[in-house]
């Protein structure tokens, strides 16, 4: 899997790993949050960039244009990743109408560098993902290898 550098401020591999199921969980929940946006977590190994567990949390904003991933949602899934020996790896959300490109409001509240900024679009018939790493508000895609 050839991946490319996020930049200066990212810490951790330049890419993200997950398998079919971990996908798939993570698209049926966008499909299921429609017509609001979809959001929840990764978790899995920060050195390696392979997320093993999705976390589909609520999204606090209840609205199509924009998702906050409900805090109590969040320290769930922080205390299960850590008691499985995993780290959040980073958030995914649905864009309900339009590309799966991080939006002004996505990039303003990136908290974290070195988490992996998943966009699960919906507007077309099959749902597309793809994944950025934002620092510093820069913006750079990184490759999805979905593993067997």
């Amino acid at each position: 899997m050839a991946m490319t550098d996020p930049g200066p401020g990212a810490s951790g591999p330049a890419g993200l790993a997950m398998s079919a199921r971990v996908q798939a969980e993570m698209v049926a929940h966008c499909l299921r949050a429609f017509p609001d946006e979809g959001c929840g977590l990764l978790a899995g190994d920060a050195a390696t960039g392979r997320a093993v567990t999705c976390y589909p949390t609520r999204n606090a904003a209840a609205s199509a244009r924009l998702y906050t991933v409900d805090p109590r949602d969040h320290l769930r899934a922080d205390r299960d990743a850590e008691a499985a020996g995993h780290t959040i790896l980073g958030v995914f959300h649905s864009h309900t109408h339009t590309d799966p490109y991080p939006s002004p409001t996505d990039v303003a509240q990136a908290p974290d560098p070195s988490w992996h900024y998943v966009l699960v679009s919906l507007r077309d018939e099959l749902a597309s993902v793809r994944s950025y790493r934002i620092v510093g508000g820069r913006v750079t895609e990184e490759p999805v290898a979905v593993l067997g």
